[in-house]
C-alpha cells in the first residue's frame, strides 16, 4: 500500500474557538516526535564512550509506514481530504485500471463458449470435414501449383530491368514501362489460371494471396529503386537530405538482396534490414506448435459453427429481413473468433517464425489496431509508403489520397475473394469502400469526443457485422453458381 499523503497540522484543523494547545490535538500532531523521544530515552538505545546519548537508528521503512498508517487512520483524522471522482464516472473511467473487469470478461467468455461448444456437439455431433476446403480434386489442381511455382520468374525479370538501368543500357522511362508490364503480369497470370481451372476455393485463395503479396513486393522493389536513383542524382548535384538518407540503403540492387526481400516477412523493400544475431530453435518450435493449435481451432470453429449456421440461412438480400439480421448476428461471434485466430496465426506466429529463421530484426508486423480510434488507423506501411504519401507529394489532397489508398485495397480484397469463388459481385470491394465515409465519421467523432472511444466502437461494430454479412453473401452466391453449373 502506498503511504498516505501527509496530514495537515493539528493547529490548521483546530477551529477559532479551540485552543491550539489542546492536549488531544497536540498529542495527535506530535505522536511521531513523542515516539522518537521515548526511543531516545530508552536504555536500549545506549550511550557513547564520552557519555553522550547515541542517536537512534532509523526504523525500517515497513515500520515507518506502519507508524504513519496508525496516525493516518485514527478516528480523529479526516477521512475526506480532497475532491475525488467515482472510479466509473465519465471523467475518471479511462484513468482507472480495468484488469479485474478484463479477467471477468475472460471468465464469462470461457463459461459461455464452453456451454455453446457442449450444446453444439450435442446437437450436431462432430462435423470436422475438409470437403469444402480440400476435396479429392484438390490434388489435381496442378495448374495452380505450377502457377505458384513459376511466380519467382517475375522478380528475376525485375532484377534484370534494374541491372540494365544501373549500367545505363536503358532509360528511366523504359525501366518504368518494364516494371509496369512485370507487375501487371504477376497479378493477371494467376487470375487467368484460377478462372480457367475449376479448383477448390481454398487452393485458389492461397494462390491469389501469394500473387497479391508478389505484386506488392514488386511494386515496392521498383518504387524504392527508382527513389534511390532520384536521391543519388540529387545528392550528386549538392542537395542535402540530412539524416533522411542512409548510405546503407542507397546501394544498387543485387540478387542476394532480392532473394532475401522476397522471403522476408515484409512488403517494403530496402537494400539492407536490421538483423538479429542468432536463431532461437526452441522458440521457433514453440511458435510452430502454437500455429498448429490455432489453425486447428480455426478449422473446428468453421466446421462446427460457421458451416451449420450458413447452411441453415438464406441469402441476406433475398429473404426475410429479420431472419437475415438474426443469421448475421448469430454468425458474427464465430466469424470474429476465426478472424482473430487468423490474425494471430499469420501476423504474429507465422511472420515471427519466418523473421526468426531469416534473422529479420524489425518484428513490428502490426500495431495496436484494436485500440484504433478511427477506421483509417489500421493501415499497412506499404499503403502509406507507396500510395498515400506519393499521392500527397504529387499534389493530391488528403481526402483524394485516402480514396486512392482504399480503392487499391478494395480491388485486391475483391481479387483475393472473388477470383477463387469465380464470382464478381463486388461484395468485398463494397465493404472496403464503405469504410471511406466511416473514416471521416470516426475522425469527426474522435475530434468531438476526445476522451470517449466512440470511433473504436464503430470500428469494432463494422468488423463484427460486416464480415458475417460478406460470408453469407459469398456462400450463397457460390452455392447458386455450383447449382447452376450442375444442371
Amino acid at each position: 500500500m502506498a503511504p498516505p499523503p501527509s496530514m495537515p497540522a493539528a493547529s490548521d484543523r483546530a477551529g477559532p474557538g479551540r485552543d491550539a494547545g489542546d492536549s488531544s490535538s497536540l498529542r495527535l500532531r506530535r505522536a511521531p516526535s513523542a515516539d522518537a523521544g521515548d526511543l531516545a530515552g530508552d536504555s536500549s538505545v545506549g550511550l557513547r564512550e564520552n557519555g553522550e546519548p547515541q542517536p537512534p537508528t532509523n526504523p525500517p521503512p515497513q515500520e515507518q509506514q506502519q507508524q504513519h498508517e496508525m496516525l493516518y487512520y485514527r478516528a480523529s483524522a479526516p477521512a475526506h481530504r480532497r475532491v475525488k471522482e467515482s472510479p466509473l464516472s465519465s471523467d475518471a473511467i479511462f484513468r482507472q485500471s480495468h484488469a479485474g473487469l478484463l479477467n471477468l470478461c475472460i471468465v464469462v467468455l470461457i463459461a459461455v463458449n464452453s456451454r455453446l461448444i457442449i450444446e453444439n456437439l450435442m446437437k450436431y455431433g462432430l462435423l470436422i470435414r475438409a470437403g469444402f476446403w480440400f476435396s479429392a480434386r484438390s490434388l489435381g489442381d496442378w495448374p495452380l501449383l505450377m502457377c505458384c511455382l513459376t511466380l519467382p520468374v517475375f522478380p528475376l525479370v525485375a532484377l534484370m530491368a534494374e541491372k540494365l538501368i544501373t549500367r545505363k543500357l536503358i532509360g528511366e522511362h523504359v525501366v518504368i514501362l518494364l516494371h509496369i508490364i512485370i507487375t501487371t503480369s504477376a497479378i493477371v497470370y494467376p487470375v487467368v489460371v484460377t478462372l480457367k481451372c475449376d479448383s477448390a476455393v481454398l487452393s485458389g485463395f492461397v494462390l491469389m494471396f501469394l500473387a497479391s503479396i508478389m505484386w506488392m513486393k514488386l511494386v515496392s522493389y521498383a518504387h524504392t529503386n527508382y527513389d534511390i536513383r532520384v536521391l543519388s542524382k540529387s545528392t550528386e548535384k549538392g542537395a542535402a537530405y540530412g539524416n533522411y538518407v542512409d548510405p546503407e540503403n542507397m546501394k544498387d540492387p543485387t540478387f542476394k538482396s532480392l532473394v532475401y526481400f522476397m522471403l522476408a516477412p515484409t512488403l517494403c523493400y530496402q537494400p539492407t534490414y536490421p538483423q538479429t544475431t542468432c536463431i532461437r530453435k526452441g522458440w521457433v518450435t514453440q511458435q510452430l506448435i502454437k500455429c498448429v493449435v490455432f489453425t486447428g481451432l480455426m478449422g473446428f470453429i468453421i466446421e462446427q459453427y460457421i458451416n451449420p449456421i450458413v447452411k441453415n440461412s438464406k441469402h441476406p438480400l433475398k429473404g426475410n429481413f429479420l431472419n437475415a439480421i438474426e443469421r448475421v448476428l448469430k454468425l458474427s461471434v464465430p466469424t470474429l473468433y476465426v478472424w482473430l485466430c487468423m490474425f494471430y496465426c499469420f501476423f504474429h506466429l507465422w511472420l515471427n517464425i519466418v523473421a526468426e529463421l531469416l534473422c529479420f530484426g524489425d518484428r513490428e508486423f502490426y500495431k495496436d489496431w484494436w485500440n484504433a480510434k478511427t477506421v483509417e488507423e489500421p493501415v499497412h506501411k506499404w499503403i502509406i509508403r507507396h500510395i498515400y504519401f506519393p499521392c500527397i507529394r504529387k499534389g493530391f489532397s488528403r481526402g483524394v489520397a485516402i480514396l486512392i489508398s482504399f480503392l487499391v485495397s478494395a480491388v485486391f480484397h475483391e481479387i483475393c475473394i472473388a477470383v477463387p469463388c469465380h464470382i464478381f459481385k463486388f461484395w468485398a470491394f463494397s465493404g472496403i469502400m464503405f469504410q471511406i465515409p466511416l473514416v471521416f465519421l470516426t475522425r469527426y467523432l474522435h475530434a468531438t469526443f476526445k476522451h470517449v472511444m466512440v470511433g473504436n466502437m464503430i470500428f469494432w461494430f463494422f468488423s463484427i457485422v460486416g464480415q458475417p454479412m460478406c460470408v453469407l453473401l459469398y456462400y450463397h452466391d457460390v452455392m447458386n453458381r455450383q447449382a447452376q453449373a450442375s444442371r
